[in-house]
């Protein structure tokens, strides 16, 4: 349960509910819960956040329904599910 007090939003990562901090990057939360992996190329490899400022396009993650959205230039709100394809 989130709270304006604490600072922190309530999101979902595959499936599992984290609490992070307000304002931070869905590439962020990723990284802090263990989360490295994004999605798997066509030909099977691991993709995850290179760059950080959306140029290169590998942290692409599925945000509330919502497919090819870059990791590294959202950030987090209360109540959002994020899903990854890569490999866990």
């Amino acid at each position: 349960m989130s709270s304006a007090n604490s600072g922190l939003v309530r999101v979902t990562i595959d499936g599992d509910i984290r609490e992070v901090a307000a304002g931070l990057t869905v590439a962020a939360a990723l990284a802090i819960s263990g989360v490295r992996t994004t999605r798997t190329s066509v030909s099977g490899q691991s993709r995850g956040p290179l760059c950080g400022m959306g140029v290169c396009q590998e942290c692409r993650v599925t945000v509330d329904g919502h497919a090819h959205v870059l990791a590294c230039q959202t950030l987090c709100r209360d109540g959002q599910t994020i899903e990854t394809t890569g490999s866990r």
